[in-house]
């Protein structure tokens, strides 16, 4: 691979003056996809240490079984060489990784991240390297105000979760709502967009009460209290792994799930599920994927995605590692070409059949236009909750001017 430029120009514009030597050294790439052999690296920055270490290696399971496909099946003539990198839950850390992939390693794609704050400083390092970065997190602002040209993102926004939950939380569940949040970026992005789009579903909506925890934490004896003795029907947890987890079991120890609805919208992830074990029977969330819905091409994800990890079921994360990575596959067909800023102009408004239905990366802020569902976490066969789906919702993103995205 040929040197990093560490003058006045910029990474693209050397790499574009040394485009022939590139392709050649492309080409000698192991994993080159289809007959062509025309190859691009591939950075994955996934959280396998750190506060989402129990999720990073779905993200990460996704994007190999993606890697896998496209580089081996016939559908592209493009294909990858990957680089792994652990983010550790960090966004220093995630920037250092970063920079490794692309200046040491030269990748031209990133995806990943899983924690909103780590994904954010993604963003910025994507703008300033030129490189095509499909983002893990959740968080609005990734595709929203601090969107920009280089990020796409085909996770499920929380304003799409919250256009799941809102109506259903507030119309069946109870008008009086308590929000308790993980004090940062996805925390704080669930609190907004739930609460308004609330307001907006009914002039019964009551925000009893607001605490937030720091991501992290272990005790929250005080915040259960709080809520025990409010008048609240319901509680919106903007939480996610462990947080998450660690909150339901000690409510449900505490009697709390017998007092009020609990909704999260991760609550359905197989991962919190699998944790909560009987614990989180009765309790509510929003789906963003389940891998018995019968939509898209999924039959085929499940059955391929089993069979390269001994039988597991894929689910939320597995997605979206798969599904980024063959985006940046159908931009580089599309481009006909491995440079990032071609694949970046091919993939806004790009619709393809995925594990989802029919998606469109919006061209106006680059975020995928995936159906989200509410669900209830209801008895299975064994000591894991199922999930029941309520209610399925397509019409759930707002206009990106709405969301403060302003591409430059």
């Amino acid at each position: 691979m040929g040197a990093k430029d560490t003058g006045s120009t910029t990474r693209r514009s050397f790499l574009s003056l040394a485009a022939a030597g590139s392709a050649v050294a492309l080409a000698g790439c192991s994993g080159g996809g289809g007959s062509g052999g025309n190859t691009a690296t591939l950075g994955s920055l996934n959280p396998m240490s750190g506060s989402y270490s129990s999720l990073g290696p779905n993200q990460r399971a996704g994007v190999e079984l993606a890697v896998e496909q496209v580089n081996n099946g016939d559908e592209f003539d493009y294909g990858f060489e990957t680089v792994y990198k652990d983010t550790a839950t960090e966004a220093g850390t995630a920037q250092q990784v970063a920079q490794q992939a692309v200046q040491q390693d030269d990748a031209d794609f990133l995806m990943g991240a899983i924690s909103s704050s780590v994904a954010l400083s993604l963003n910025e390092f994507a703008a300033s390297e030129e490189v095509v970065y499909f983002s893990g997190g959740a968080a609005v602002p990734i595709t929203g105000s601090a969107c920009n040209e280089w990020v796409y993102r085909f996770e499920t926004n929380t304003a799409q979760i919250a256009e799941a939950i809102s109506d259903y939380t507030v119309n069946e569940l109870g008008s009086n709502v308590w929000f308790h949040i993980a004090d940062y970026a996805y925390g704080d992005s669930v609190y907004q967009r739930t609460r308004q789009r609330m307001s907006e579903e009914s002039d019964a909506f009551t925000e009893v009460g607001q605490t937030a925890s720091e991501l992290g934490s272990s005790n929250f004896g005080s915040y259960i209290s709080q809520i025990s003795n409010s008048d609240a029907d319901s509680v919106i947890l903007g939480m996610l792994g462990g947080d998450l987890v660690s909150f339901v079991n000690q409510a449900a120890n505490r009697g709390l799930t017998e007092e009020v609805n609990i909704v999260a919208p991760t609550m359905s992830i197989q991962s919190t599920r699998q944790a909560l074990g009987q614990q989180g029977v009765g309790t509510y969330g929003g789906v963003r994927y389940n891998a018995n819905i019968d939509i898209g091409d999924n039959a085929q994800f499940v059955e391929a995605f089993r069979e390269a990890n001994d039988g597991r079921l894929p689910d939320n994360f597995e997605r979206t590692g798969y599904e980024s990575v063959r985006y940046l596959a159908a931009g580089m067909q599309e481009a006909e070409s491995t440079d990032p800023a071609d694949v970046r102009d091919a993939l806004e408004g790009m619709t393809r059949t995925t594990v989802l239905g029919d998606v469109t990366l919006r061209e106006e802020d680059h975020q995928a236009t995936v159906p989200t569902w509410m669900a209830e976490m209801v008895p299975g066969e064994g000591e894991t909750a199922e999930v029941e789906l309520l209610s399925r919702t397509d019409d759930n993103l707002p206009p990106a001017s709405e969301l403060g995205c302003e591409m430059n």
